[in-house]
């Protein structure tokens, strides 16, 4: 086999754990938020910050375009001045929940992208979430770590790999994304 199949089998094996009544019930979170009126946050470093801005983008654009109801979402980790003032002047494990504080009001949704469930910032946004009582989710690789029981949802990729992690992270976004875009027109 080569590496190439190999992947493709390992990522299909990745995939088919994801539990997808809980990607169902962050499409219900996600659905309640709009018909509310409420802000989502999304946001994560590294690949997941590009997940993060993925999953923003497909929810402004494509999720909302030519409706009524349209979704609020920001991706925090798009918001590159505040981002490096924090870091730079206070904490990199600040750089979301400051973000919040200043944004987040109880019942908005906050969703934390983390690969190992062990980022001190997005650890730190959502206690701050939890605190002020936001909707929190989380997609979350590996055992979870520390931001799995943290978060009310959390999505698994039970998988040790980063890349497949990833993969899969940007594919239960797709299914949320796709979900609104293909069975709501």
């Amino acid at each position: 086999m080569t590496f190439a199949e190999q992947y493709r089998t390992d990522l299909a094996k990745a995939l088919a754990g994801i539990d997808t009544d809980k990607v169902q019930q962050a499409i219900e979170v996600l659905k309640e938020a709009r018909e509310n009126d409420r802000q989502i946050f999304v946001f994560g470093n590294g690949g997941s910050a590009s997940t993060a801005s993925h999953f923003a983008c497909d929810m402004v654009k494509g999720a909302s375009w030519n409706r009524a109801k349209r979704f609020r979402i920001m991706a925090l980790t798009d918001q590159l001045p505040t981002i490096t003032a924090y870091s730079n002047d206070v904490s990199y494990d600040v750089i979301f929940m400051e973000q919040l504080k200043n944004f987040a009001r109880p019942d908005d949704v906050v969703m934390g992208i983390s690969g190992s469930g062990n980022s001190p910032n997005v650890l730190r946004a959502m206690e701050y979430a939890n605190s002020i009582g936001c909707k929190t989710i989380a997609l979350t690789g590996r055992d979870g770590g520390q931001l799995g029981p943290l978060a009310k949802l959390n999505i698994h990729v039970a998988n040790p790999h980063m890349g497949r992690i990833e993969d899969g992270h940007m594919i239960v976004c797709h299914m949320i994304c796709y979900y609104f875009m293909d069975t709501e027109k």
